[in-house]
C-alpha cells in the first residue's frame, strides 16, 4: 500500500527537506551532464552515467537505468534534453517497480500476526537504536502497543540508550545485564509479548561483523528461541544501513543478507548526505523492500518508503 496519499502534503514536504543535499547534488550533476546540448546523444548519457554513479546509486543499477534511457532515445528517435529529466524518472520508478517489492504499508494497517515480531539488526553506529525508538512511536501512535527486547547484550550502554527511548516513547522494555544471552532476552521479550497481548515486538540484536560465522549463529539462535514461543516468528527481519555511508552501505547489506534471512531495510541518516542515491541501488540490487527510511532528528522523520515519490522528489528540482 502506497501511503503518501495518507500522509499527504507534510509528508511530501518533509521528504523534499530531508533529501536536499542529494538533490542538490544530483541536479547539478544532471546540469552539468547535459550542458551547452539540445538533444540527447551518447556524450549526454556518457555524462548522465557519471553522473548516477557518482550519486552513489551503483554502477549495476546505473548501467541498467542507461540501457533503459538508450532504448527510450533510439525509440522516440528525437529526445532534448529538457524532456531528459521526466524520462530519467520515469526509467527509475519503473525499474524499481519491477522489482515486485511493496512499499510499506501504513503505521494503522491491521498487522499479518499478532503479536508481530520485528528483529533489528545492523552494525554499530547506522542509527539501529534510534529507528527502533522511532518504529515504536510509530506504532504506537498508530494505536498499536509495543515492547521492546534489547538483546544487543555485548555493547556497553546499548541497553540503557534502547531504555532512554522506550522511556521517552513509552513502551515497556525487556532488558538484562550486559554480557547475557542474548537469546534469552529475545525469549523473555516474545513470552511476555504473547502473555500480554502486545501488538508489536521490537528486538535489537548486537552489531557485530568481524565474524560473519558467529554472527550468523547468533542471529540463527535468536530467531530459534523466539520461534519456540511463536512457530512463525520473526515476521521481519529488518536491516538497517546508513545512507550517508554511500557504497559501504552495499556491502553491509551483502554480508547481512548472507548472514540472516534479511527481509526488510531502512536506510536512515538521509539527510546529512548527498549519498541518497544508494537507496535507489540497494533497492534494485538486493531484491529486498526498503520499507523505512530516516530523513531526520524528529520522530515522525522515519518515514514508510515509497518508491515513486521517492524518486519523483529525488530527480526534480527543489523550485518545480
Amino acid at each position: 500500500m502506497a501511503i503518501f496519499g495518507l500522509f499527504g502534503k507534510q509528508s511530501k514536504e518533509d521528504l523534499n527537506r530531508g533529501l536536499e543535499k542529494t538533490k542538490e547534488n544530483v541536479i547539478k550533476r544532471l546540469s552539468r551532464a547535459i550542458m551547452g546540448k539540445s538533444q540527447v546523444d551518447d556524450e549526454v548519457l556518457d555524462n548522465l552515467e557519471e553522473a548516477l554513479i557518482s550519486s552513489d546509486v551503483g554502477v549495476d543499477t546505473t548501467l541498467r537505468i542507461i540501457e533503459r534511457l538508450q532504448a527510450r532515445v533510439l525509440r522516440e528517435r528525437y529526445m532534448n534534453t529538457e524532456e531528459l529529466n521526466r524520462i530519467l524518472r520515469e526509467e527509475v520508478s519503473s525499474l524499481l517497480e519491477e522489482n515486485k517489492t511493496e512499499d510499506g504499508s501504513d503505521f494503522s494497517s491491521p498487522l499479518a500476526q499478532k503479536p508481530y515480531v520485528i528483529m533489528v539488526v545492523g552494525v554499530n553506529g547506522v542509527g539501529k537504536t534510534t529507528t527502533i525508538g522511532k518504529l515504536a512511536w510509530q506504532f504506537k501512535k498508530a494505536g498499536k502497543r509495543v515492547i521492546l527486547g534489547a538483546a544487543d547484550t555485548f555493547r556497553a550502554a546499548a541497553a540503557d540508550q534502547l531504555s532512554i527511548w522506550a522511556e521517552r516513547v513509552g513502551v515497556p522494555i525487556i532488558k538484562q545485564q550486559m554480557g547475557s544471552d542474548p537469546a534469552s532476552v529475545a525469549f523473555d521479550t516474545v513470552t511476555s509479548a504473547k502473555s500480554n497481548q502486545y501488538d508489536v515486538v521490537i528486538v535489537d540484536t548486537a552489531g557485530r561483523l568481524h565474524n560473519k560465522a558467529n554472527l550468523m549463529n547468533e542471529l540463527t539462535k535468536i530467531k530459534r528461541v523466539i520461534q519456540k514461543v511463536i512457530p512463525d516468528a520473526p515476521h521481519e527481519v529488518l536491516l538497517i544501513l546508513d545512507g550517508s555511508t554511500g557504497q559501504n552501505a552495499f556491502e553491509q547489506a551483502r554480508q547481512f543478507t548472507e548472514a540472516t534471512q534479511v527481509n526488510a531495510m531502512a536506510v536512515t541518516k538521509l539527510d546529512g548526505t548527498a549519498k541518497g542515491g544508494v537507496v535507489i541501488g540497494i533497492s534494485d540490487q538486493f531484491k529486498i523492500p526498503v520499507r523505512y527510511i530516516g530523513i531526520g532528528e524528529k520522530l515522525e522523520d522515519l518515514q514508510l518508503f515509497d518508491k515513486k515519490e521517492f524518486v519523483e522528489t529525488l530527480f526534480s528540482s527543489s523550485d518545480s
